[in-house]
């Protein structure tokens, strides 16, 4: 299959100016293809040749302004158009369509809980030639006219309001000018509810298993995405510039959710089946918000060409989460932004893969695809925090207006964005912009104290080259507080780099570096502050505060500054008394996926297990009293993930409760069998019976996970050959299936398998394509196996078996984190 490039894409642009889509799709034709017929009028600004693609099982017909073309041509997923006169022009092409079952293009799926089928599209990048012919790039809007034949019992959701014309068939208000990769489309008997406001329809829309699970949730769901988009009313002068509002949940979507312009698609996990914590729900709240904000950055105004996709998802990256603390009761959002999602940008943005949040080039569609990671979001979101820290959030915002209005339902550049920013302040923008999203890498902030008597000053040293405007929270011990607690004597601001020390007072107990996490780089602490942090971490008074440390001290685990076991004990230290359970579930996280998992030794795992599972027990006693069930829930599920003995947990699943709750729901019991497959505490006849106690999609997900878990050379053998030597597994069960397979308690057993991995990953993303080649490269490959030979084998498959563009991003990534592990080991092992 070709990939576009930025050359070919910029001629076509230059060539055509593209009017109108016609298409019309069939759904009823059978479980493996459909029909699709698209008719596409364009102009041809001056004489010359273009191509439009397709990707087809077949193409039945082409038709050029009446003339036929041969289907024979179509080459590589293109038909060349050749001697295009300047002028109008119609185009014809009929064709036969392959249903998905990886997540692109027309994804299809049957449901095991009913037999019910759903289908729906997910057209980013250049999957809509899976769906219909297209030219297929971002700056070649058009209006989109779409008919759908299915079963008569389904409906259709559409970018515009759809009405059902009788006998199957369902007619899409056309859009306006949007992007070929925004056209969606998702066909079922949807479980729907619907409201209006503003004026417009709004709806959510899930498969009909999940209905009472939709149903419990819609008064939050609506509530949030009515205030959300009151509050971006309030933000933007150009009004909500689609017809309608739709949220569809679908079933084994790859993405958190993609931004269709007035049909956002959710992975239906957001329809919970089990208990979740607050914060999951904060979670699925700030995705609403985020795929909201693109409604007028990325769909009103559209990047040009993929180098700036930053500016879609690094906006509504921090939109939504500004958005959902100032419209919702999420008050907190940017907490859990600072200790999950920035330190997913922390990580990517010191790996050899890291790039600029502004690339300066991206050459064809194959490589845009790869900057989809933190850099992009968690850093560009970052980015933008700082520039309204340090441009003011009313200029900010007047620069944004001024940019939807210059370049609605059209296209537009990182330069034309920075040039509408510089309309509002007399500041340099182009300068910060150079600075911040040209540049790659983390900086680092070093304090140093002097003085004495009560007459200190500071001094930040920097490694990098960014300016900050950060604050400085200077805290005491409170005199009041046995267990050391501290108290916020002032907060300062500083502009890095500075130009003279700032005077500090008497030296505090504690010095933090942006505090309230206002900018975007890795800090340090002075000896004192350090000792401060170890006696009164948990008594800092605000969660964004500890948010900060915390990050802090995670980041000198992974650089090898902080032996790996003293985070474990200081999080037993001063977790128990964590309150923000963002907090609490990304410090668990970390240490148990990375500390107990990779960085400490084998001989020392134990102890780290023990370590968590005495938290993890102590934070359960400390919920008894029924008042904390998010945090309770947060406990039992990483206790169950660090269990090193099975009693307890198998107590738990054969009463059906945790003592003192929660009772043991579907998520629960299937985590619980989990973690007693890895262990040989189950079997497979207790698979069985529990996915015939839970058939659903997440059931059968489950199953696959625990079969794969299974200590048993048959049950590795069955997994691996499900995975690599077939084509069966839909993208969520191939994922569940890698999941259960490598386990850090079964090194030996599947030891054989870790040279295997490179060359059948190498094979299976090459075969199935991008979605399956990311699952192998994040969740197959054997990060547990943290050794020298592993390390080698990669590098030799890196340099030797030429992977796909996908799979050589992630294993890159892999090797850099397996890398890390292998020093921080060195440092600190045993």
């Amino acid at each position: 299959m070709s990939v576009l490039t930025r050359d070919e894409a910029q001629s076509r642009a230059q060539l055509l100016d593209v009017h109108r889509y016609t298409i019309e799709l069939d759904l009823t034709t059978g479980e493996e293809t459909f029909l699709s017929h698209t008719a596409i009028r364009f102009t041809a600004r001056t004489d010359g040749d273009t191509f439009v693609e397709l990707k087809p099982a077949e193409l039945r017909s082409a038709t050029l302004d009446g003339h036929p073309l041969d289907p024979a041509g179509l080459t590589d997923n293109r038909l060349a158009l050749k001697d295009l006169r300047a002028g109008e022009h119609e185009l014809r092409l009929d064709a036969r369509m392959r249903y998905s079952r990886t997540g692109e293009g027309m994804h299809r799926f049957t449901d095991p809980s009913d037999g019910e089928t759903y289908l729906y599209t997910q057209l980013f990048m250049d999957d809509v030639q899976r769906v219909f012919a297209a030219f297929d790039q971002p700056d070649l809007k058009a209006v989109f006219e779409l008919t759908v034949k299915a079963p008569e019992a389904w409906t259709v959701l559409a970018n515009g309001i759809t009405e059902h014309l009788g006998e199957g068939r369902w007619q899409a208000a056309p859009t306006p000018l949007i992007s070929t990769y925004l056209v969606a489309v998702a066909a079922g008997p949807w479980h729907t509810v619907r409201t209006e406001h503003r004026g417009l329809p709004f709806g959510i829309h899930c498969r009909r298993s999940l209905a009472p699970h939709l149903d419990a949730d819609a008064d939050e769901l609506l509530d949030i995405t009515r205030a959300c988009f009151d509050r971006y009313h309030e933000k933007f002068e150009e009004p909500y510039p689609f017809d309608s509002y739709d949220q569809a949940f679908v079933p084994e979507f790859n993405a958190g959710a993609m931004e269709n312009p007035g049909l956002v698609t959710f992975r239906d996990e957001f329809v919970y089946r089990s208990a979740v914590t607050d914060t999951e729900r904060q979670t699925r709240a700030m995705v609403i918000a985020h795929e909201m904000a693109h409604m007028w950055f990325g769909d009103l105004v559209t990047l040009r060409w993929w180098d700036d996709i930053w500016l879609n998802e690094s906006f509504a990256e921090y939109m939504g989460y500004q958005t959902l603390t100032e419209a919702t009761r999420f008050t907190d959002t940017w907490t859990d932004f600072g200790v999950v999602r920035k330190a997913w940008g922390y990580d990517a943005d010191q790996r050899p893969s890291t790039h600029p949040v502004a690339p300066e080039a991206v050459p064809d569609t194959a490589s845009a695809l790869l900057n989809f990671d933190g850099i992009s979001y968690a850093k560009g979101a970052s980015a933008l925090r700082q520039l309204v820290t340090w441009l003011g959030e009313k200029d900010f915002l007047a620069g944004i207006n001024t940019h939807f209005a210059r370049h609605r339902f059209a296209n537009a550049t990182l330069a034309d964005f920075i040039d509408s920013l510089a309309t509002t302040t007399e500041r340099d923008v182009h300068a910060w912009a150079d600075t911040w999203l040209r540049t790659t890498g983390v900086d680092t902030l070093t304090p140093t104290l002097a003085g004495a008597n009560g007459h200190h000053t500071l001094t930040v040293e920097r490694t990098g080259s960014r300016p900050h405007r950060i604050a400085v929270g200077l805290y005491d011990h409170n005199p009041a507080d046995d267990a050391r607690g501290l108290v916020l004597r002032e907060r300062l601001h500083l502009d890095i780099p500075q130009n003279e020390p700032l005077p500090i007072g008497k030296r505090p107990a504690l010095l933090l570096l942006n505090d309230h996490d206002l900018t975007y780089a890795k800090i340090r602490f002075d000896d004192r502050s350090f000792q401060g942090v170890t006696d009164g971490l948990s008594g800092l008074p605000a969660p964004l505060t500890r948010a900060v440390v915390w990050n802090a001290l995670r980041d000198a685990v992974r650089d090898g500054q902080l032996a790996p076991t003293a985070y474990l004990d200081t999080a037993r230290t001063h977790l128990p008394h964590e309150t923000d359970l963002a907090l609490v579930q990304g410090v668990l996280a970390f240490a148990g996926t990375q500390v107990a998992d990779r960085y400490v030794t084998p001989q020392q795992r134990p102890a780290a297990l023990a370590t968590l599972t005495s938290l993890c027990r102590d934070l359960i006693r400390r919920t008894e009293d029924g008042d904390r069930p998010s945090l309770r829930l947060i406990a039992v599920r990483h206790f169950i993930r660090v269990a090193a003995q099975p009693d307890t947990i198998a107590a738990w699943l054969a009463d059906g409760t945790v003592p003192g709750g929660p009772e043991l729901d579907p998520d629960l019991r299937w985590r619980v069998l989990a973690r007693l497959a890895v262990l040989g505490a189950t079997d497979e006849t207790a698979i069985a019976a529990e996915l015939a106690r839970d058939p659903s999609a997440t059931g059968r997900e489950g199953a696959a996970r625990c079969r794969a878990a299974l200590p048993d050379p048959e049950a590795k053998r069955a997994a691996w050959a499900a995975m690599f030597d077939s084509d069966d597994l839909s993208n969520y069960l191939f994922t569940a299936t890698a999941q259960g397979f490598w386990q850090p308690e079964q090194a030996d057993l599947v030891r054989e398998y870790v040279p295997r991995y490179y060359q059948d990953a190498v094979a299976v993303a090459a075969r199935r394509g991008p979605a399956i080649a990311l699952a192998a490269g994040q969740f197959g490959f054997p990060a547990d196996a943290v050794d020298p030979e592993t390390l080698r084998l990669g590098e030799t498959c890196l340099n030797d078996a030429d992977p796909a563009p996908s799979l050589r991003r992630k294993l890159t990534d892999q090797l850099d984190d397996l890398t890390r592990a292998l020093n921080v080991r060195s440092a600190h092992g045993a």
